[in-house]
């Protein structure tokens, strides 16, 4: 054999990105988005509970353009007192889940509701970032085991 018919070419050692979207869940059985109730009511249901007032984590809820939930994006898990969400990953669930829409959620140990400053810049940087990519960001929910808050029902959106 010839010694350069063994030499691979550069492009042929890069790995392969493939899109795929399965689902199991018929759109009528998704949950329907249409306030920010709803929006705690689903988050709810896919939140472990026994973490909820221990460890801080970050969720998006990927919707589509009927307000139905595709899916369920578990950005971050951090401590006690924060979590590290990246926009960069957000987006790629996002786009890769095909979503219109999505809903920003993550819960507060303490059980305080008022957002942080650095809740409020993640908020505005992943808003902006999305709207790139035609994707809008309904809602960003703070989440406790009784209660919730909205940044879209409070203006900040």
């Amino acid at each position: 054999m010839e010694k350069n018919a063994m030499i691979q070419p550069a492009w042929s050692k890069v790995a392969e990105v493939e899109l795929v979207y399965k689902t199991k869940v018929k759109a009528a059985e998704r949950p329907l988005i249409k306030t920010s109730k709803d929006c705690y009511e689903t988050l709810l249901k896919v939140w472990d509970k026994n973490k909820m007032e221990m460890q801080e984590e970050f969720k998006v809820l990927l919707i589509n353009q009927a307000n139905r939930v595709t899916g369920v994006y578990e950005a971050s898990a951090g401590g006690l007192t924060g979590t590290v969400a990246d926009p960069r990953l957000i987006l790629a669930a996002a786009i890769k889940g095909l979503a219109v829409n999505i809903v920003l959620a993550h819960n507060h140990p303490s059980g305080d509701l008022k957002p942080s400053g650095a809740d409020e810049q993640l908020t505005l940087k992943i808003k902006t970032a999305a709207s790139y990519h035609d994707i809008r960001v309904l809602d960003h929910i703070i989440v406790t085991t009784d209660a919730y808050y909205s940044f879209a029902d409070k203006g900040l959106l």
